[in-house]
């Protein structure tokens, strides 16, 4: 599928093997904030998440896609789209790169392969994704694909040192995009 594949990562579904990848994400308390996760998970509870991963978007109205680094083929973070909604052609998109794996272009060519999917495929007219207001490398991401602030929810996110304002991004679908 090209659709899903560029030059330095590619996206895919999830597989058995990447056990230890989520185990290692999901239980990073540093990704705790933006996942409301407040306990960690054991990997049984993991490998039953991903035994049910084959489940169709429209099904679940959900889809976790694993982002491979092209030359090491490497799991280096997730992409998930949520909240699908096929009747409002809508859905929310978020990202997750590993520390480790930042600031390499990953996370900017699978975001923009994960919206030409959603365009492409699954026929969305708009994709909207929530962002604290200080997490800048996410801003500056959303925003060089396109992705435009059309609100803030005040004290949205609950944090160790207080309250978090989170903002609402959305991208909605140009003629230029098909």
């Amino acid at each position: 599928m090209n659709t899903l594949n560029g030059t330095y990562c590619s996206l895919r579904a999830l597989e058995p093997a990447d056990i230890d990848v989520l185990f290692a994400i999901e239980n990073n308390e540093d990704f705790w904030e933006v996942s409301s996760t407040q306990t960690p998970f054991s990997k049984f509870i993991l490998q039953q998440y991903l035994s049910n991963a084959h489940q169709d978007i429209y099904e679940a109205k959900q889809f976790r896609f694993v982002i491979e680094d092209s030359n090491t083929k490497k799991a280096v973070g997730t992409l998930d789209l949520f909240d699908f909604n096929p009747q409002h052609q809508r859905v929310g998109i978020g990202i997750l790169v590993t520390t480790e794996h930042q600031e390499k272009g990953l996370a900017s060519e699978a975001l923009s392969l994960g919206i030409q999917y959603c365009f492409t495929h699954l026929n969305i007219h708009q994709l909207y994704a929530n962002i604290t207001a200080d997490n800048t490398k996410s801003l500056a991401l959303f925003e060089k694909q396109q992705f435009q602030q059309i609100g803030v929810k005040k004290d949205w996110i609950r944090t160790n040192n207080g309250f978090k304002d989170e903002l609402l991004f959305q991208r909605i679908k140009k003629d230029s995009d098909a």
